[in-house]
């Protein structure tokens, strides 16, 4: 069963089609994660599937109806986005920022309800930042910042959670904060959960459903044993990958690699010719 699927889809920056006549289902009450080369169309494709991007030809499909056919106060009551490095203004707090998420339900002079106070504290709580819920976010560090607008989304109450590259500029260990958080919010709160990563261990521990994209289209999509074969990962990387089991959790994971084709290497041999 799915809620959010893309059919047909074409998105285009002016001219240029970076993603070509695809058609994309997003499995609910999953993790989904896409992986691909920069230049793919991963952002992009989570952009449209989120109405950030319009697409050029094709549709979001979003409970039935197409997503560009909804307002956005409805939309955003069933899907909140984490967009790649966000910024905020000096001076807000933490407990600020996340009541932005409330934005949807609010009417009026746009004040805040006691539901409203109820649902900012559960996300506070749920993401461990409530112990500093009055710090400045710029003063934060980068994990806790990630944190913090994690639960801005989860505020906004959706079922679905959009994430285009969570553990950017995060060392190893936030990193792996971060992604246990979203884990636990997808088994724990039922979201629907995709992101785009760019760590392909990663992608396999902590996903459910993969899509792995080249150059604007799908090469392969489903659970993580089925997409990351020697086979695909040298089609979508162009690498010659040695894989190996993961005893903790039974999925496979990339131990090694190699190029399978030194493209820099030709280019310069046929130019010194």
């Amino acid at each position: 069963m799915s809620r959010l699927q893309g059919k047909n889809v074409t998105i285009a920056y002016g001219d240029k089609e970076i993603v070509k006549s695809l058609d994309v289902t997003i499995p609910d009450g999953k993790v989904t994660s896409i992986i691909g080369p920069n230049g793919c169309g991963k952002s992009t494709l989570l952009k449209a599937l989120s109405r950030i991007l319009a697409v050029k030809s094709g549709d979001i499909i979003l409970d039935g109806k197409s997503i560009h056919q909804q307002s956005t106060k409805e939309v955003a009551k069933k899907l909140a986005v984490l967009p790649q490095s966000p910024d905020v203004s000096d001076g807000l707090s933490v407990e600020e920022l996340v009541s932005y998420g409330r934005f949807p339900y609010q009417k009026g002079f746009g004040r805040l309800t006691a539901e409203d106070k109820k649902e900012i504290d559960w996300a506070l709580k749920v993401t461990g930042t409530h112990d500093f819920r009055m710090r400045n976010v710029n003063d934060l560090s980068g994990g806790q910042r990630q944190r913090v607008w994690i639960a801005m989304a989860l505020a906004q109450k959706t079922d679905i959670i959009f994430l285009d590259e969570p553990t950017t500029y995060l060392d190893i260990s936030h990193q792996l904060e971060i992604l246990e958080l979203v884990q636990d919010l997808n088994r724990e709160e039922g979201c629907t959960i995709v992101m785009v990563l760019h760590d392909i261990n990663q992608a396999i521990r902590f996903s459910d459903h993969l899509i792995a994209m080249k150059s604007g289209n799908i090469i392969s999509e489903g659970a993580p044993e089925a997409v990351l074969t020697k086979e695909i990962l040298g089609e979508v990387f162009n690498i010659d990958a040695e894989l190996s089991i993961d005893l903790r959790n039974g999925k496979p994971m990339l131990v090694t690699y190699d190029l399978l084709c030194k493209h820099y290497v030709k280019e310069e041999s046929v130019h010194n010719e």
